[in-house]
């Protein structure tokens, strides 16, 4: 039994039109579903949501064939027209805002204010995506021979793979889907296995605007599953692109299997990212930035701060006011407006956190607050802070909680030294008022992440730049900036207009 959508708190997700029991499946125009049933659950009471029928391989098969057939349609339509379907998709969200920012709550775990941004998130990629459409541009360039003409052309891939992850089952589909559409392609998109309400729900938005406009809905394809759907979708030649976001493990799979078929992979994974506080830093400043970058979303962003490096002068009142901001953090109901800190996203996700407490303490970490669970219903645990060797192992893992490591330098250098030392480069930042040491930061001898801030958190990217890291983070590029060029081909195209080419000397063809 899932919740009763009749009460009148969950009436959102009737709005959302969803049911008890749903079918998650949707390509050519129908829903359907005919693999395992699934159940979503509420983190914060593990108590179930909602039943989902998984898609088959077989409606895989079927729903891609679809997305084949409908992409013909829309990548010859021009790009501002495909602007202005992507532009009523955002109109269509800004009505669906608070419901569906409700479900990310509901159904992923992260408090209100962050359900509501996630979803406020796509709704601006959508604009974003909507100016692109009429800035598509490729180059004249200089040809070397008389009464020729080169160019670049840029064209529409074709299908474009999401798979997205359980912390943001929302937004992350959003940066990659409006880019994707306007470029012309199709997308076929799977969700993360333990939110796919979401992915349903969305769904409906998109594929609705698209057959309000007599479009075939199949343009957007979405298939709930498993790892056997995404394993498809990565080995499936019909698929040019494929975006996935994930951990490091699964993204080597996913970019061994694309790669064996020459596709195109954009992979973002995991994170471990470091703020340095120097000793002019601003500490109020530093310490609203930290506790906003540890314990947002419960430690579960990929930005999350997971190493913060203070030096030596003032590591000492940085500590003190972090531990006494850490006390006054409430865990609580995440659809109340009222909560800070929500529920990690499943049980699976409270017991690596109680290993990973295990582990640290196995390796000399010492805890200065939190490292326990919550003697509660859900998956709340403790905002945790630790001083530990920065040799030690597990500061160079990624476990996916409010796990904060602290640690003391004496220079810059030593600083910049230990934030590039991980396998992951995804985010970092700097508090400093020195100009010297911002523009050593961000230079090539600074810091090696695809973020590199300077007085704000490690977490809060902005859509209008580039998202993604280097190293084990993968090396995609996601949202702003000139990332729409991942989702296209470039042709370079030479136009002899002159009609006048050399002849092979004493060679005759003819008149």
């Amino acid at each position: 039994m899932g919740l009763d959508i009749e009460r009148p708190e969950y009436q959102f997700l009737k709005q959302l039109g969803l049911k008890s029991c749903n079918l998650g499946c949707y390509g050519g125009g129908v829903w359907r579903g005919s693999g395992p049933t699934v159940t979503s659950f509420s983190p914060a009471t593990n108590q179930p949501i909602a039943t989902v029928k998984e898609a088959s391989l077989e409606d895989y098969d079927q729903s891609l064939e679809a997305c084949e057939a409908g992409r013909k349609e829309w990548m010859l339509m021009p790009a501002p027209k495909r602007g202005e379907i992507v532009r009523q998709v955002g109109e269509a969200l800004r009505q669906n805002l608070l419901p569906l920012g409700r479900l990310i709550s509901l159904e992923m775990g992260k408090i209100l204010a962050e359900g509501i941004g996630e979803v406020q998130e796509v709704i601006d990629m959508c604009d974003f995506a909507v100016g692109l459409s009429r800035q598509i541009n490729g180059l004249i360039l200089p040809s070397e021979r008389p009464n020729h003409l080169m160019m670049e052309v840029w064209n529409p891939l074709g299908i474009v793979g999401v798979i997205t992850a359980f912390n943001f089952p929302c937004a992350v589909l959003g940066w990659n889907a409006c880019l994707a559409l306007v470029c012309g392609n199709s997308v076929v998109w799977k969700g993360a296995p333990t939110t796919p309400l979401v992915t349903i729900a969305t769904t409906r938005i998109f594929t609705q605007v698209l057959e309000n406009n007599g479009l075939p809905g199949s343009i957007f394809t979405c298939v709930c599953g498993g790892s056997e759907i995404g394993e498809a979708i990565a080995r499936d030649p019909r698929i040019p692109l494929v975006s996935f976001t994930g951990s490091t493990k699964v993204g080597q799979l996913v970019r061994n299997a694309v790669n064996a078929r020459f596709g195109k992979c954009l992979l973002e994974l995991s994170g471990n990212n470091a703020i340095i506080v120097m000793d002019d830093v601003d500490m109020p400043l530093a310490v609203r930035s930290v506790l906003f970058a540890a314990v947002g979303t419960a430690g579960q962003r990929c930005t999350t701060c997971r190493r913060l490096l203070v030096h030596e002068k003032v590591y000492d009142k940085m500590i003190e006011s972090l531990l006494s901001a850490y006390t006054q953090i409430k865990a609580g109901d995440p659809l109340s407006n009222e909560t800070l800190l929500g529920p990690l996203h499943s049980e699976v996700s409270k017991s690596n956190f109680e290993r990973g407490i295990e582990i640290i303490k196995s390796q000399g970490g010492k805890i200065l607050t939190g490292g326990k669970t919550l003697e509660r219903e859900g998956n709340y645990v403790e905002p945790t802070i630790v001083e530990i060797s920065h040799d030690s192992s597990i500061v160079h893992e990624e476990i996916f909680g409010p796990i904060l490591y602290v640690f003391k330098f004496q220079t810059l250098e030593e600083a910049i030294e230990m934030n590039n030392s991980v396998p992951q480069g995804l985010s970092s930042s700097i508090f400093t008022k020195n100009p010297e040491s911002i523009f050593k930061w961000i230079g090539p001898t600074g810091s090696d992440c695809g973020i590199v801030n300077v007085n704000i958190p490690t977490s809060g990217a902005e859509i209008g730049g580039a998202f993604g890291g280097e190293k084990a983070t993968g090396g995609g590029r996601e949202a702003g900036s000139d990332s729409w060029k991942q989702y296209m081909h470039r042709a370079t195209c030479t136009i002899n207009y002159g009609n006048d080419l050399p002849l092979a000397q004493g060679i005759n063809f003819g008149s």
